[in-house]
């Protein structure tokens, strides 16, 4: 019996429309917007200027914070401005880079393949990740170099290499995993090396079997790295399920995965730092999913950072009916879009059009206390609680019943038959709760002043 974690929701995948679409690249995109926010942590500063001429991999913000990832250049042209923008994720404007292209897609001349990393120290096998700008693929985007630069007192003994991909729709890690196993495991070497652990897992849902064969493959009779296969259960991708299922370890409330000795990693994240030793070329693209029923080709893309939705819907042929709603991500998970006009970021997996026939926007009724939500909350959490709190602004009981706990997964949403909007109130309840709580440490170090 394949490996899993208690709650949770088996949901429709419709992964078919994709699935056996080999990756292809984009054409060159004539414009990017660059936001310096595409990362968990401090925003990176501008180091270029109006009217300067960048190339490609050419570094263009940075931060001396810890929590942060260099952002580059992935065109090479001029600056045409440096203002704040819409951004996909953040749902404001945030301080952007807009190139333009010269056509000549020019390579830094700094960009250069690197030492073999596992002849290097640890510590620099991690500044040449950060440098590289690599955060999470899977979504969350938190930086590479910080992650694998745990607290000293916290033991890892086990690395997790994430190929779940349980989100509906998207199909662009299995695709990798197809495409590009070698480099996958080379990278998980490299984040196991740069950690000092020696045990690996590589972890996929039993419904990607070109992927399994692939991976398999790839391992070859390495015994430090294990394949693992997992049910087809949503969210098995999450880490700390993830951790659950694979280890047997349950990360505290509060907790990180360290806590419990383990690190996971998304496939893209391990390719891209693959990439970043083997070809010395920073996180300037990454493999996204374009698909849904009003897409009229869907695809598996590799895309420049920076390149708009439109020019994206463009290159597979456009809408094949009017959209109902346009997603950055899947339909658990994803955020919905009110323009085109935002582009791909680092922690962009897909873009997801849905039909208008495809959207229902009944609802929502009173809850019914019915407590689907509460059996498959995968974080044991009671939702309808969380979500009445959230809504009549009692952030301290939510508080109270660990909504910070929440992972946002939507599985609850998903089985209300009273469609009650509970990831957002959660959500909204999470930012109250920070901002409480970050105002507090404020006033006690101005106390201190």
């Amino acid at each position: 019996m394949n490996l899993t974690f208690p709650g949770g929701v088996h949901v429709p995948y419709y992964k078919s429309g994709s699935k056996d679409k080999a990756i292809r690249k984009t054409r060159l995109p004539q414009r990017v917007v660059i936001p310096l926010s595409q990362h968990t942590g401090a925003p990176c500063e501008p180091l270029v200027e109006k009217g300067q001429v960048v190339k490609v991999g050419q570094k263009i913000g940075d931060s001396s914070a810890f929590v942060s990832a260099p952002i580059h250049a992935s065109i090479s042209g001029k600056v045409a401005s440096i203002e704040p923008l819409q951004h996909p994720a953040l749902g404001k404007k945030v301080m952007s880079v807009v190139i333009e292209s010269d056509g000549g897609d020019e390579v830094a001349e700094t960009i250069a393949p690197k030492p073999d990393p596992f002849a290097m120290d640890p510590e620099e096998v991690k500044s040449v990740i950060r440098e590289a700008g690599i955060v999470g693929l899977g979504g969350a985007a938190f930086p590479t170099s910080v992650k694998i630069s745990p607290p000293k007192d916290k033991k890892i003994d086990s690395y997790i290499l994430n190929g779940a991909e349980c989100e509906p729709y998207l199909t662009s890690d299995h695709r990798l995993m197809v495409e590009r196993p070698r480099e996958a495991i080379f990278g998980l070497k490299v984040l196991m090396y740069a950690t000092g652990v020696k045990r690996g897992y590589v972890c996929i849902e039993d419904n990607k079997p070109e992927a399994i064969d692939a991976m398999k493959k790839a391992i070859g009779s390495d015994s430090n790295i294990k394949l693992v296969v997992l049910e087809s259960k949503y969210p098995q991708g999450s880490e700390k399920h993830l951790i659950k299922a694979v280890l047997g370890r349950e990360v505290p409330s509060g907790g990180l995965p360290f806590d419990v000795g383990a690190m996971v990693s998304n496939v893209g994240t391990a390719i891209a730092v693959a990439d970043a030793f083997i070809t010395g070329m920073p996180l300037v693209q990454r493999v996204i999913t374009v698909t849904g029923s009003a897409i009229a080709n869907p695809a598996n893309l590799e895309v420049r950072i920076g390149t708009l939705f439109s020019d994206i819907i463009e290159e597979v042929g456009g809408f094949s009916s009017p959209p109902g709603k346009v997603i950055m991500g899947g339909p658990m998970m994803g955020i919905a879009q009110w323009s085109l006009d935002v582009p791909v970021i680092k922690g962009t997996s897909g873009i997801l059009v849905m039909a208008q026939n495809e959207i229902d926007m009944v609802g929502p009724f009173p809850c019914v206390r019915c407590a689907r939500c509460v059996d498959v909350c995968p974080m044991n959490l009671l939702p309808l609680f969380l979500g009445a709190y959230a809504e009549r602004g009692l952030y301290a009981d939510a508080e109270a019943y660990r909504a910070l706990d929440c992972i946002e997964c939507g599985s609850c949403a998903y089985v209300c038959p009273a469609r009650r909007p509970l990831v957002q109130a959660i959500r909204t309840a999470k930012s109250e709760i920070m901002a409480k709580r970050r105002a507090k440490a404020q006033s006690a170090v101005a106390a201190k002043a």
